[in-house]
């Protein structure tokens, strides 16, 4: 079941075929705006993200976002294939970007052109195909929301073999500076910062939060970097550290901060509090369609683009996550098509 005037396959071997790193995606973008056009499909650009609305979009109603990247990681040095030459080989498509996230890219722009001319749909399509999502930028899909229509609900593309992530962790980073006071190794001098840091270390990997998400499980806490010392015999007068903390929907960044700033010693700063956790209730009509098709709910622990966007969103794509960033990375062909066809069932069940 695939939209009459595209062919999925052969605009994922094109994308594939283009090289298009993160920040560098301007010629996807190109070939991305063409099909909306040669589709008769009028569209918008800003940077290197593309979208377009349904034609029969009622602002009285509400609207569906559908949303992927077309950005990709670097090809890591494990590749036996050309990353850019997309080849069949026993039902697989092999190529950067195949998996993550292109098949899902060009299942849901398949799928909005199966819809675009329709009339009297409950809710409004947008789609957007965006920019920077792998390395969480500003200049993705951030940059665009205050140019798009309002928005209720997102539906966001990425490898999830089409089950249904309702719930994903968030990232919050966190620097500490721990304070002590210089002074000699050999004499009884100075405040060692680094103690005060292994304190805090010791109450970040033994903390346990509260609350536990339903879908995502408890939250998770740990120290990456840490940096102290100039020189041996110098007791050091500043320790700093990093952690890597990944936040569910049952705490706020603003809450994990508190806690985390009431029992330590050292200065803390979040670096950002851009990448929030994201979820959509069961009861959606969205979730609800899909599980009436036999898809299965899940928390997903990776961070995708539904960290930015601001409104419910669900998570759900062709391929498998496991595939994404490893070298020869492929999608089945019968997963794309299977992304197309469930894609169109399950927003048939939303919106008509």
């Amino acid at each position: 079941m695939q939209a009459e005037k595209i062919d999925t396959l052969q605009l994922l071997k094109d994308l594939i075929s283009i090289k298009s790193l993160s920040r560098e995606e301007d010629k996807t973008a190109a070939l991305i705006k063409s099909v909306f056009e040669q589709n008769g499909i009028s569209c918008s650009q800003h940077g290197n993200n593309v979208w377009a609305i349904n034609k029969h979009y009622d602002e009285s109603k509400p609207t569906i976002l559908l949303n992927s990247h077309h950005d990709t990681v670097k090809p890591n040095k494990g590749y036996t294939k050309n990353p850019y030459t997309p080849i069949i080989e026993d039902g697989k498509l092999y190529g950067l970007g195949s998996n993550d996230a292109g098949g899902a890219l060009v299942s849901l722009i398949t799928t909005f052109i199966h819809f675009y001319e329709e009339e009297n749909l409950k809710y409004n399509l947008v789609m957007a195909a965006t920019a920077e999502e792998e390395i969480s930028g500003i200049n993705g899909i951030e940059s665009i929301l205050d140019k798009l229509p309002k928005i209720d609900v997102a539906i966001v593309g990425e490898p999830t073999l089409m089950n249904l992530a309702v719930s994903e962790k968030g990232l919050l980073v966190v620097d500490g500076v721990a304070k002590g006071i210089s002074g000699h190794a050999a004499r009884e001098e100075g405040d060692n910062a680094i103690y005060k840091a292994m304190q805090d270390i010791d109450w970040i990997k033994n903390y346990k939060f509260d609350k536990v998400s339903e879908t995502l499980g408890p939250m998770k806490m740990s120290v990456t970097i840490v940096n102290a010392g100039s020189q041996h015999n110098v007791v050091p007068d500043e320790c700093t550290y990093t952690i890597d903390i990944r936040v569910t929907d049952a705490y706020s960044h603003e809450e994990v901060l508190d806690i985390i700033d009431k029992h330590t010693l050292a200065d803390i700063a979040p670096r950002s509090v851009r990448l929030k956790s994201s979820s959509i209730a069961i009861d959606h009509p969205l979730v609800q369609a899909g599980l009436e098709l036999g898809r299965e709910t899940y928390g997903s622990p990776t961070l995708s683009d539904q960290s930015i966007i601001p409104v419910p969103s669900l998570k759900i794509g062709p391929g498998n996550s496991a595939r994404s960033h490893t070298a020869d990375e492929f999608i089945y062909i019968e997963e794309l098509e299977e992304g197309v066809e469930l894609y169109i069932k399950i927003l048939e069940k939303v919106i008509r």
